[in-house]
């Protein structure tokens, strides 16, 4: 059936939402009211793991939306419904305005350096991609390089990465089309403009570095895939090649591969003087095995540095001794840094050990010294060391945020930073570190004043007395309990920081309050805080966001039922589960491109990396723990959910929409009489997040914002307007 018995109900449903302008009474009567969710089929398939047997009535969804006519109309019928639902919702106007004035300011990203050539993105407000620049000297004219905005009409192709060769006459760069993680790379003469002959297909996850004579660059690439799968299908067998420049794809050497282990994925990157090739070999997310190829003695095969893959052990430069420096966990769960001699790769000198109160977030070599990025209480600090770890000085940062960069050569002193906060866009500062001067590069003109927006940094504790940081952020002026957007993520040794979004400025221009819970399973305290929130402990994770929903309702932060909770990919698993296990608590939920269901997700493109976080699914015992939590199988009948809004995207090929497809649809099912409504918004030409145009995120970002809005209280500006008016 292709959902023939719903036409009239959307009929119906559009009418309403169609023949009523916002704002009007009629429109507010009709937000009152969840709508009338299209029927689902259901099939008899199951799951069977050891002795466990689980249902799986909505298997179907899985199915590719490209491939698949009837999950295509599912679609179709979904997103007439939940397009006609938000038609009615007050206040939507006047977040995409809000939003797109935020949006509309110069951002300029942290330029790049080879041999006195300059390389940064710059987007001028509105533009759907970031155009890439180019200058020749520090304060040379500017020209456009490459403008990913003429690639398409709908402004979904992006520039993803560029990696620019040593002396920064050629560019290696990779294009991303439709947020899919499939990327093509090409090649472009900088002097000219010219776009190179080279393309190189089926890259994924990789990295780009060139050879030190700029005749090419080693990649990373899976194998092609079946007809049908490329978007659906396990991505294994990732090997790395080296592409030589002006030669077709099917020429490139094959440097390093795993044919004996499939599920490795392997990277490289090149030593600073060109003669080590560092290789990383990862069968998840949560460490790698780290070895070196001697390029000028191939012979000698691979050596390996850090055996296994529990810990993460990376190069990122060496001395003029010709020492490597990495940087690792082992034997420092915060983060630490230890260099080698290449005549003695096993003996390890420890030059930063781990650090008593701060977590190293990033740590690179320039002019001379070790500069090292530390999260201390999720706030950045960062530090110069000499290179045998003596502090020379800390970084004069402006006050409470994330900063980021700080890359750049051994020989030069001279860096780039960027700063953020949660009011504040980034400015990138030039900084001498043999001087310890920052200078202001590129400084955001706003229409805003970045100082009427006050965060608090909290700690809360949890269910099992584990202390909890959060930052709570509102506009100055904005007294009592107001509606409040938590936001959380807790997975995946990711740190969630500081930063500034124009999203969430138009939140707090409404009168709401904005909360960011740093749960564990994030990287926030390194290791053992990662530790803490996955595998079988990964119930700490939604028990820490609810202590933090509880915190911000007991201390006044938001009103009774005005606690609207978002997240995204790892942190949609976090909502999905959260609204299953306290429904009571939270007002309203967006669970974006999130992870639903936990005994498949390891069947599908990536996800069978995750298992580090979230256990093998085919073996019983961690299956049985995973149902616990797995959104998608704890959806609950007669239970009174809060609404909920569910985002995906049609070419996410990170988190599958299946995903998402199934736990609308079991929500639906089962929880759909009541009077909030339970809908799943799905966008076309769009992926996981990366590479979506600034119209897409501001039409999707308005959607959601005045869907919470309406659910948790937080009326905008013309709302509250309206209501002295008497609704007219």
């Amino acid at each position: 059936m292709r959902f023939a018995a719903l036409t009239l109900a959307l009929l119906a449903t559009t009418a309403c939402a169609t023949t009523a302008p916002e704002d009007t009474p009629m429109t507010i009567a009709a937000a009152d009211r969840a709508p009338v969710y299209p029927e689902t089929k259901t099939v008899d398939a199951v799951d069977t793991i050891g002795s466990l047997v689980v249902a799986d009535p909505y298997r179907w969804l899985e199915n590719d939306v490209r491939e698949d006519e009837e999950v295509a109309a599912w679609v179709e019928a979904q997103n007439e419904v939940t397009n006609a639902y938000l038609d009615t919702l007050p206040g939507r106007k006047w977040f995409a305005q809000r939003m797109t004035e935020l949006y509309d300011y110069e951002r300029i990203g942290v330029p790049t350096r080879k041999e006195g050539t300059y390389f940064y993105s710059k987007n001028d407000g509105l533009q759907p991609q970031s155009v890439l620049y180019v200058r020749d000297g520090l304060g040379g004219t500017e020209r456009v390089l490459i403008d990913p905005n003429q690639w398409s009409e709908d402004g979904a192709t992006a520039l993803a990465s560029y990696v620019a060769s040593e002396d920064g006459s050629k560019l290696a760069y990779m294009v991303q089309d439709g947020g899919s993680d499939w990327m093509t790379i090409k090649v472009l003469d900088v002097a000219t403009g010219e776009v190179m002959a080279d393309t190189i297909e089926w890259v994924k996850f990789s990295g780009l570095d060139w050879a030190k004579d700029g005749s090419g660059f080693y990649y990373s690439r899976f194998p092609a895939s079946e007809e049908g799968g490329k978007f659906t299908g396990l991505n294994t067998d990732q090997a790395v090649y080296f592409h030589e420049v002006g030669t077709p794809q099917s020429e490139d050497e094959l440097i390093f591969a795993t044919p004996d282990n499939p599920d490795y994925n392997n990277t490289a990157q090149l030593s600073d003087d060109g003669r080590y090739l560092f290789l990383s070999s990862s069968t998840g997310t949560d460490g790698w095995q780290t070895s070196v190829i001697d390029l000028e003695n191939r012979e000698a095969g691979v050596t390996v540095i850090e055996p296994g893959t529990d810990y993460e052990t990376y190069y990122f430069g060496s001395d003029e001794e010709g020492r490597m420096y990495f940087r690792t966990n082992r034997d420092a769960p915060r983060g630490g840094v230890f260099r080698i001699s290449m005549d003695n790769p096993q003996a390890r000198e420890w030059v930063l050990p781990e650090d008593a109160m701060g977590k190293l977030d990033g740590v690179s070599l320039v002019g001379g010294h070790l500069v090292a990025d530390y999260l201390v209480d999720v706030k950045s600090e960062a530090r110069v060391y000499d290179v045998d770890g003596t502090l020379v000085r800390k970084v004069d940062l402006p006050g409470i945020g994330s900063a980021g960069g700080f890359g750049g050569d051994f020989d030069n002193a001279e860096t780039f930073y960027s700063f953020s906060s949660f009011g504040m866009p980034g400015t990138v500062y030039r900084y001498d570190v043999g001087t310890g001067e920052s200078t202001v590069w590129a400084a955001p003109q706003v229409e805003f004043d970045p100082a009427d927006y006050v965060t608090e940094q909290v700690f809360y504790t949890s269910k099992d007395g584990t202390r909890v940081p959060m930052f709570v952020t509102k506009k100055k002026g904005v007294e009592g309990p107001v509606p409040t957007l938590l936001y959380g993520y807790g997975g995946f040794n990711i740190s969630v920081t500081p930063g500034f979004n124009p999203v969430r400025l138009a939140w707090l221009d409404a009168g709401g309050a904005y909360a960011v819970a740093n749960i564990r399973g994030g990287g926030e305290y390194g290791k053992a805080w990662h530790d803490a929130g996955r595998r079988f402990k990964k119930q700490n994770v939604f028990d820490d966001f609810a202590a933090a929903g509880e915190w911000l309702k007991a201390n006044g932060v938001t009103t009774a039922d005005g606690l609207a909770i978002e997240g995204r990919s790892n942190g949609g698993l976090l909502v999905g589960a959260s609204i299953n296990q306290r429904p009571d608590l939270f007002d309203a939920g967006h669970a974006a491109v999130g992870v639903m269901d936990m005994l498949r997700f390891d069947r599908f493109t990536a996800g069978r990396y995750w298992v580090d976080d979230y256990n093998h699914p085919q073996e019983e015992r961690d299956a049985r723990y995973n149902l616990t939590f797995s959104p998608y199988h704890n959806v609950e009948a007669e239970t009174d959910y809060p609404a909920v809004i569910i985002t995906t995207a049609d070419t996410d090929d990170r988190v599958v929409p299946g995903h998402s497809f199934k736990l609308a649809a079991a929500l639906q099912e089962k929880a759909g009489e009541g009077d909030d409504p339970l809908i799943i918004r799905i966008e076309t030409r769009a992926g996981h997040g990366a590479g979506k145009p600034t119209d897409k995120i501001i039409e999707e970002a308005s959607d959601v914002a005045a869907f919470l809005a309406w659910h948790t209280g937080l009326k905008t500006p013309r709302d509250a307007s309206l209501d002295m008016m008497g609704g007219q």
